[in-house]
């Protein structure tokens, strides 16, 4: 089953914001915490609460940054 080519702004910001949360909750849990014990179930924990806010954000970001970007490129 594909998705319909009309949904996939939203089905990029889905992909890339999960991408996004993983490496930046990944790199904040390892200098909050290091390579302890625990590390992974942190990790998980910060990935868990940070996916529903980068999802909506970058949803709503787009726009905005493809306006930007308009305007800064030939």
């Amino acid at each position: 089953m594909k998705i319909p080519v009309k949904y996939s702004a939203i089905v990029f910001a889905f992909f890339m914001s999960g991408f996004m949360a993983l490496l930046v909750s990944g790199t904040l849990t390892l200098l909050n915490h290091g390579w302890g014990d625990g590390f992974f179930g942190y990790w998980m924990h910060g990935y868990a609460l940070a996916w529903p806010v980068a999802f909506p954000a970058a949803v709503l970001a787009a726009p905005v940054a493809r306006k930007i970007v308009a305007r800064l490129v030939e």
